[in-house]
């Protein structure tokens, strides 16, 4: 048997010695391929097309199934989680994941690559929900230090696949297998840790099992919770999509753009870096939400209506109010006192709120295409800023999934 299937603990119920630092790395490797597979494609989005012949119909599904994904698998990922256990399960959405990267950079097939990408997106929408889960049973007390840890890993696994695979491609001699069958070998160095960590399955709190999505439908709560995460992914799914082409549009060279929107993204790193910390020392979040929500403000009237020459700024100002993300997801571990209940938040609130998101380039490129302009979407954008304030207003109180009455009665 296994030296960590007997489990260390603190006093304050944590992990201790040498298997907690096996779930850290564990989570770290984890996070960084969470989103290998969606960002490596964007930017040889081109030539995959091209080369399997994809038609419009395709290249609009594929860039569509990350949302569909994350919300149809990550709503089952609870119940997947009381049947084989968590560790055992995050083991296997990595074995997934890196068999559907794998899989799609072997094939000449559109209909095979969609499918393979599904699988691959499958794997990486299980973490999503697990992460969290598994930080609120074996770190209760450093919720907002491991919310951060895994947050960065994930920022820089989202950074580090956009901003390589090109570079890779041109290494390969223009091969774009080769460019995406590399984030496989990254999935296969992530799994190992938990090969190990299988065999250390912590016992479950069946007591929390009633948390059904079903349950949470009546719960104010997971309702701003889910409306949080909708809002802030919708801003972000936007402003990945089309600031390249509001800075064009503004006068920007496509170099500059470019430019800007590496800025952007890797932004994201240092703002993780602190957010979860920061919000678990308070009981409410309510000055952070409203700190990210006067960023957004700020950021899109200026993007607006300011002169060209100033839009990096105000991107910039966008890209540090997407502290949102981190925010939502601390959210999941500070708003429930259990494992059980952060696993079930979390399905609720990223299946619901991935919905939402996916809705928003959709509507800003229908809004762009039929005014000729950037006025409608951005009071599109503000009007979604305003629906997260209210959102986040409510989520961000101290307070805890379990004692809503609604779930009690």
């Amino acid at each position: 048997m296994s030296v960590l299937t007997h489990e260390t603990r603190g006093r304050t119920g944590e992990s201790t010695g040498s298997l907690a630092w096996l779930l850290v790395l564990g989570i770290v490797l984890a996070a960084l391929n969470l989103r290998t597979a969606v960002t490596s494609v964007g930017p040889v989005l081109d030539h995959i097309s091209s080369g399997l012949g994809m038609s419009g119909v395709g290249v609009g599904l594929l860039t569509t199934l990350p949302v569909l994904i994350f919300a149809t698998v990550g709503s089952v990922t609870p119940a997947l989680s009381r049947r084989t256990g968590e560790h055992r399960l995050l083991l296997i959405s990595l074995i997934v994941l890196g068999a559907g990267l794998l899989l799609r950079s072997m094939v000449d097939s559109a209909g095979v690559f969609l499918f393979s990408s599904a699988l691959a997106l499958s794997g990486g929408a299980v973490g999503n929900v697990l992460i969290p889960s598994l930080i609120k049973r074996h770190f209760p007390g450093r919720t907002g230090t491991m919310t951060t840890v895994y947050t960065t890993a994930l920022a820089v696994g989202t950074m580090l696949a956009a901003a390589a695979t090109v570079p890779i491609e041109r290494a390969a001699d223009g091969n774009w297998h080769v460019a995406l069958g590399v984030w496989a070998a990254l999935a296969a160095v992530a799994a190992i840790p938990w090969l190990a960590l299988s065999r250390s399955e912590p016992e479950r709190d069946s007591a929390s099992g009633g948390l059904s999505p079903r349950t949470l439908v009546r719960s104010k709560l997971a309702w701003s919770v889910a409306a949080y995460f909708g809002t802030q992914s919708m801003v972000a799914y936007i402003m990945f999509g089309f600031l390249p082409k509001i800075l064009i549009d503004g006068g920007y060279t496509t170099g500059q753009a470019g430019l800007v929107l590496g800025i952007f993204t890797a932004i994201g790193i240092p703002v993780s870096l602190v957010v979860p910390w920061v919000a678990s020392k308070f009981s409410d979040q309510l000055p952070l939400v409203a700190a990210f929500v006067a960023l957004y403000t700020v950021g899109f009237l200026g993007l607006w209506l300011a002169p060209a020459s100033l839009a990096w700024i105000f991107a910039l100002l966008v890209g540090v109010g997407m502290g949102s993300f981190p925010l939502a997801l601390t959210m999941l571990a500070l708003r429930t006192r259990t494992s059980e209940a952060t696993a079930a938040l979390s399905a609720f609130g990223q299946s619901v709120g991935y919905l939402i998101a996916g809705a928003g380039p959709l509507l800003v490129g229908m809004l762009y295409e039929s005014t000729g302009g950037w006025t409608t979407p951005f009071l599109l954008l503000l009007a979604v800023v305003a629906v997260q304030l209210a959102a986040g207003w409510y989520a961000g109180r101290s307070r805890y999934l379990e004692d809503e009455r609604s779930l009690a009665s």
